[in-house]
C-alpha cells in the first residue's frame, strides 16, 4: 500500500489568496467580471472562477469595455494600462499583490532619480511587464549571469527581481554587476535599506517554501508537484523539489498521472506552486489513491 501526503505548506500564498477572493466577492455582489488575462497561472482555477462567472480578456479589448469592471490580477499592470480604462470608462478592481506593488513603488522612485534600473526576471511575465511599465519601458531585464555582463557599466544602476525568482541566481547576477559597476545597490522592499547581502525583492512566502520543500521531498520516495505549465513560481518550485528528490515528477492536474512513476514507491507527497489551489492537489491525490487503494492524508 502506497502512503500519499498532500504538502500542508504548499498551495495559494496571501497575494493569491486576496486576488481569488476579491475576485469572488465582486462575482457575487456585482455579476459577470472581466479578468486582465489569467487571473492566476492555473487553468483549472481560472476554469473554476470562469464557471461562476470570470471572463479572461486581453488589454486589447479594453476599449470594447465601456462600462464593465476589469480585474487587476496579482501580478499588477503598467501605469498605460490605468490610462487605457480611464479613458474608455472601465472600473479597474486592483487586485495587485501588495509585494508587488510594493516593487513597483520602489522602481519608479530609483528611476526618477535617474539610476539605470535593472530586472531579475522574464521579460514577457506579466508581472515584469508591469515593473517596465514603472521605467517607461527603460528598464533592463536579464535571467542570468551571461545577460548581466551586457549591462551598461558606466550608469549608476540599481537592481531588483520579480517577486517569483530564486535567491541564488538573484545574487550571482547582484555579484557580477557590483564587481563591474562603481555606483551599484542592490534595491530593497525598504525605503531606507540599500543591504546587499540581506534584502532583495523576492517574495519571502515563496523563497521561505525552499527549505520545507526540500525536507518534504526527500521524505518521499516519489513527488507529484502540481502546478499550471506557464506558472513562473512553479517552475522554480519544481526545481527546488527535484534537487531534493529527482523522482519528481509534474502534473497539472490528475490526468497528467501516469501509473509507472509509482512503481515500488512506499510513499508518495504531493506538492504544488503558490498557484495551486489545496482542492487540486486533494484532487491528484485522490487519483493517485485510486491507482494504489492506498490512504491519503494531509499532514
Amino acid at each position: 500500500m502506497i502512503r500519499v501526503t498532500v504538502d500542508k505548506h504548499s498551495g495559494f500564498c496571501w497575494g493569491v489568496v486576496r486576488t481569488i477572493d476579491i475576485a469572488e466577492d465582486e462575482l457575487k455582489s456585482s455579476g459577470p467580471l472581466y479578468s486582465l488575462g489569467p487571473v492566476i497561472h492555473n487553468p483549472r482555477e481560472t476554469g473554476r472562477l470562469e464557471a461562476e462567472g470570470l471572463t479572461t480578456v486581453t488589454r486589447d479589448q479594453i476599449p470594447a469595455l465601456a462600462g464593465k469592471r476589469v480585474l487587476i490580477r496579482a501580478h499588477g499592470e503598467p501605469p498605460s494600462t490605468y490610462a487605457l480604462a480611464r479613458q474608455h470608462g472601465v472600473t479597474l478592481i486592483d487586485a495587485t499583490c501588495p509585494v508587488v506593488t510594493k516593487v513597483q513603488e520602489r522602481i519608479r522612485k530609483f528611476h526618477d532619480q535617474g539610476y539605470q534600473v535593472v530586472i531579475f526576471g522574464k521579460k514577457d511575465h506579466a508581472e515584469v511587464i508591469g515593473l517596465l511599465g514603472q521605467t517607461n519601458g527603460e528598464a533592463v531585464v536579464v535571467r542570468s549571469v551571461a545577460e548581466a555582463e551586457q549591462v551598461d557599466a558606466s550608469r549608476k544602476t540599481v537592481l531588483f527581481s520579480q517577486t517569483t525568482m530564486d535567491k541564488p541566481t538573484f545574487y550571482a547576477i547582484a555579484d557580477a554587476l557590483r564587481r563591474r559597476i562603481a555606483e551599484f545597490v542592490v534595491g530593497t522592499f525598504e525605503e531606507s535599506a540599500i543591504d546587499f547581502h540581506a534584502k532583495d525583492t523576492i517574495c519571502g512566502q515563496v523563497s521561505g517554501r525552499d527549505q520545507k520543500l526540500r525536507e518534504f521531498a526527500r521524505a518521499n520516495d516519489v513527488v507529484v508537484f502540481v502546478a499550471g505549465k506557464e506558472s513562473s513560481n512553479g517552475k522554480v518550485l519544481l526545481g527546488v523539489c527535484r534537487e531534493a528528490n529527482p523522482k519528481t515528477y509534474f502534473t497539472e492536474d490528475e490526468g497528467g498521472l501516469d501509473p509507472a512513476w509509482f512503481a515500488g514507491a512506499a510513499t508518495v507527497g504531493v506538492s504544488g506552486a503558490t498557484s495551486t489551489p489545496q482542492w487540486l492537489m486533494e484532487d491528484v491525490a485522490r487519483a493517485i489513491e485510486r491507482m494504489h487503494e492506498s490512504s491519503v492524508i494531509t499532514k
